[in-house]
Parts: C-alpha cells; sequence; structure tokens
C-alpha cells in the first residue's frame, strides 16, 4: 500500500505519468469499438424484456424437486411462449411467461402444480399487463433527459461548455455500453436495470466533475506562462488524480462485484442479477470514460480556441528560444512558470512540484559607497 501511495504522490507532482492526452486517438478508437459491438449486440439480438414491460405473469412455486428445465418445458407447451425460469431460495422455482392473458395463466398455474405435485393455490400467480410497464418506462425516458439538460447546464455554470459537453458524451457512452451488455448477455430488463442504469448515471457524472475540477484549478490563469500547454497540463492533471479515480472505482466495484457474482449467480438472487449488472458494467465503463475519454475531448475542443491555439504557438516559440541558447526547463524564472497549490514552503532553493522556488532570507543590497559623506550632522532640513 505504501508503494503505491509513494506512486501516486510521484503522480501528483508530475514526476511520472502517461499521457493519456498524447494516445487519446488510440482510446478513441477502443471506446468506437467497444460502442460498435455494443450497438450491434443491441441491434442483432434486442433487449430481453421483463414481463413488467411486455406484460405476462410470474409463478412462484413451493419447495419441490422439479428442475428447471422440467419447469420450462411444462410452462412453454401449455402457453405457447417463452418462459424464463429461475431458482429462488435454493428450491423455489420462479417461473415467467410472457404476453399470456388471464385464460392462458390458470392453465399454465394448473399444469406447474400437477408438475410440482401440490394443489394449484399453492403457486403465487401474479398477472402484469403491459400498460403499467410502458408508464414505467416513459417515466424512465423523462428522468434520463431531465438528468442531462440539468447536468449540461450545471456543469456549463461550474466549469465551461467544452467540459459539459465531454461530459455528456461519457455518459452516453457509458450508457450505449451497458444496454449492449445487456443484449449480448441476454439478462432481463427490469425495473431494477432501470434503476441501475440512473444509478450509474450519477457515479459516472461525480468521477468526471473530480477530474475536471482538478483539470480547472491546474489550467487556470494558464496564458499567464509559456512553459506548458494546455494539451501538458492538462495531462498533467489527470495523472495527479489518476491513483484517486482508481481507488474510488475499485472501492465501488468490489461491493457490486460480490452482489452479481456471489448473491446473483450462486445464491440465485434473481432480480440482483439485473440491477447488479447494469452497476457492474456502468461503474466500470464510468472509470474509463473519465479517464480515457473526459478529459481528452475536452482538450481537442479547447485547443480549437484561438487564445489557447495561440498560446500554444508561444510555447513552442519559447523552447525554441531555449533549445538555440542551450536553456533546460530548469532555468526558468520563477515568474514565467506554472504556480503551484502546495502551501508548504519549499526549502531555500529547493522545487516545489514546476515551481522553482529561489533561496529565503533577506535580499542583499549592494553598498553605497558614498552614502553619508559631506553631510552635516543633526536634523535635515
Amino acid at each position: 500500500m505504501s508503494k503505491l501511495g509513494n506512486i501516486g504522490a510521484r503522480l501528483h507532482r508530475g514526476e511520472i505519468g502517461y499521457d493519456f492526452v498524447g494516445k487519446r486517438f488510440l482510446w478513441y478508437g477502443v471506446s468506437i469499438l467497444i460502442t460498435i459491438i455494443a450497438v450491434a449486440g443491441f441491434l442483432v439480438r434486442g433487449l430481453n424484456m421483463g414481463i413488467e414491460f411486455e406484460g405476462g405473469a410470474v409463478f412462484t412455486t413451493p419447495k419441490s424437486s422439479v428442475t428447471v428445465n422440467q419447469a420450462q418445458e411444462t410452462a412453454e407447451k401449455v402457453s405457447g411462449h417463452m418462459a424464463i425460469v429461475q431458482e429462488v431460495g435454493g428450491d423455489k422455482l420462479r417461473v415467467q411467461v410472457s404476453g399470456v392473458e388471464t385464460g392462458q395463466s390458470d392453465k399454465v398455474r394448473e399444469a406447474l402444480a400437477e408438475e410440482v405435485g401440490v394443489p394449484s393455490d399453492k403457486i403465487d400467480a401474479q398477472l402484469v399487463g403491459p400498460s403499467w410497464g410502458e408508464q414505467i418506462a416513459n417515466k424512465a425516458w423523462q428522468g434520463l433527459w431531465i438528468f442531462m439538460v440539468l447536468v449540461v447546464i450545471y456543469l456549463a455554470i461550474a466549469f465551461e461548455w467544452r467540459m459539459a459537453v465531454a461530459a455528456l458524451i461519457a455518459l452516453i457512452h457509458d450508457l450505449t455500453i451497458t444496454v449492449g451488455v445487456y443484449a449480448l448477455v441476454g439478462f432481463e430488463v427490469t425495473p431494477g436495470t432501470v434503476i441501475g442504469l440512473l444509478t450509474i448515471l450519477g457515479y459516472s457524472l461525480y468521477d468526471t466533475v473530480v477530474v475536471f475540477d482538478g483539470l480547472k484549478e491546474t489550467t487556470k490563469d494558464i496564458t499567464k506562462q509559456t512553459r506548458f500547454s494546455y494539451r501538458e497540463l492538462a495531462n498533467r492533471s489527470l495523472n495527479g488524480t489518476l491513483v484517486r479515480s482508481i481507488n474510488t472505482s475499485v472501492v465501488a466495484l468490489l461491493p457490486v462485484a460480490g452482489l452479481l457474482f456471489i448473491g446473483g449467480g450462486v445464491l440465485g438472487g434473481g432480480m440482483l442479477n439485473d440491477i447488479a449488472l447494469s452497476l457492474f458494467v456502468g461503474l466500470a465503463a464510468g472509470a474509463y470514460s473519465s479517464i480515457f475519454i473526459a478529459t481528452p475531448l475536452v482538450v481537442d475542443l479547447k485547443e480549437r480556441d484561438p487564445e489557447i491555439r495561440a498560446h500554444t504557438k508561444r510555447v513552442a516559440a519559447r523552447r525554441a528560444a531555449d533549445a538555440r541558447a542551450g536553456r533546460t526547463e530548469d532555468d526558468a524564472e520563477p515568474q514565467d512558470t506554472v504556480p503551484d497549490d502546495d502551501p508548504e514552503p519549499a526549502a531555500a532553493g529547493g522545487v516545489v512540484g514546476q515551481r522553482t522556488v529561489r533561496s529565503a532570507g533577506p535580499r542583499r543590497q549592494p553598498p553605497s559607497r558614498g552614502r553619508g559623506r559631506g553631510r552635516p550632522s543633526g536634523k535635515r532640513r
């Protein structure tokens, strides 16, 4: 852990780092490829919508020795529709049949009761109409659009419109990947899935705002120096918050992974699978997009600004002049470097981040050889 802490400190000071911005086209390509696969999976396979959205019936059997395959064959044979069967609580079965009406629901219930060997009233049955699911979907879409609009407005006010656009693209990127994974895996889309999708939007935005806040502080008053360009400072800022982003992402993913692989996979949690998968994929995609997508997008948009473009040219011209004169970055004057955020004073003649600090102490004044000569004693008039 101490080694990881040392790496984080060195990243924050700019002693080491990865060129995220310089290699942004590589990560853009990776994101585009993943997005294409996700969209293709959605278009080809579609989403496995639950009965809450399509309508149907859900039957829960008591404890029995009937297997999942036996219950599925019985339900599909009687109803004529595809059935989804899950183990609940070890030896109970949850049978879900989409698109059945009341008459078909009663027949399926009786057939399952006969298969299990219990009276039909021991089979718990719930009939869901498609109108309820349609209302849920409409409300979810409304909440999503309202959330997106408020996010763009807030980020444009708190930071700037370029960061708002980059954050919006990152959110769409995370949603697309999550929906694509659902289509490819074939997990059922339930109201729990919708809750998970809305939850990951908030987390992805939180991680992005943390990175943007560091970027805003690092690039403040950037035009007052000619040592670093906007791209370089953005990359330094991203490296400075890298360990923090990784730590928060790992801490959030660990309990969700337990919920998905243990609660849903081992214990057969049913709806736990639906909400846990959306959270797991969304959190991972959000951590990725905040590091590899959001900040590089801000840099691409920012470098279109004439002021930033002119500043980049000044930085290049200053470096060319230093190269011709044989000067290095360590020879830069303190007023021509990036101000440091560390309030602690450095040792005499030391370096704080990228700021050169002169030796502390009283300023030496050259002696005045003629001072006091020829002046009469007493009070001046």
